[in-house]
């Protein structure tokens, strides 16, 4: 039986919002992907772009998280204690309010569930902008997982994992003219070898046969762009 984690993010824009606030969720991926017992963190961004400066409020508007979730506001490395759900920052004309995330704890639970984030300025708290997203939490011990997914592409985690003589990983490239690679490195960052991903195909096949035993990482780049990291375990 095959079990999976989605997180899909759905941006939920104020069509009038004033022009003097700037607000934006900068990973703009569609889907996230995790298991139970793991963190999310969904980056957000905001920028006073008037003349003036401005107190922002950010805020969780809604949620039916569990009972075995958590989530919080974070800042760099401070965070607020689950179940406070606004704060507010000052910030200066062209000021950027950066290294904000939220943070979510999927729990020990399965089952689906929906968060709103907003950000406004307070003196415009009418206009404020939002977004909605839901959190499909199930179980991850199969032996294939989804756990990327956009516009562009689909990808389902490596199996087995640990690998002993190969490992597989299946994907669906729904760009044809997007780049897609697959690269193999150790703890030490060393670049070992490069799959690409072709849009003809739907699998990867990484052998690991001269791969010593021992713990490497793959990538997914995306025209050159890393765009995720997993681990594989190779025994022997």
């Amino acid at each position: 039986m095959k079990f999976r984690f989605t997180f899909a993010v759905i941006g939920l824009f104020s069509v009038s919002f004033l022009a003097a606030q700037s607000f934006d969720f900068p990973d703009q991926r569609e889907t996230y992907f995790a298991s139970i017992g793991q963190t999310i963190r969904i980056p957000i961004q905001v920028k006073n772009t008037s003349e003036k400066a401005q107190i922002f409020v950010i805020r969780k508007h809604s949620s039916d998280l569990g009972s075995t979730q958590k989530g919080y506001f974070c800042l760099d490395k401070t965070c607020l204690e689950p179940g406070v759900d606004e704060f507010s920052r000052r910030l200066d004309p062209g000021q950027a309010l950066e290294n904000l995330v939220y943070v979510i704890e999927t729990g020990l639970v399965t089952g689906e569930n929906s968060l709103h984030i907003e950000v406004a300025s307070r003196s415009a708290m009418a206009e404020a902008k939002s977004r909605a997203v839901k959190l499909l939490i199930t179980d991850e011990r199969g032996a294939k997982a989804l756990f990327y997914q956009s516009k562009d592409i689909t990808i389902y985690d490596v199996y087995p994992n640990p690998a002993t003589d190969h490992a597989m990983v299946d994907y669906t490239l729904h760009n044809e003219k997007l780049e897609a690679k697959l690269v193999i490195h150790n703890v030490l960052g060393s670049h070992l070898v490069d799959h690409t991903l072709s849009y003809q195909e739907n699998r990867v096949k990484i052998g690991t046969e001269t791969l010593p035993p021992g713990v490497y990482f793959y990538t997914i780049y995306l025209d050159n762009e890393g765009v995720l990291t997993r681990k594989l375990v190779v025994r022997k």
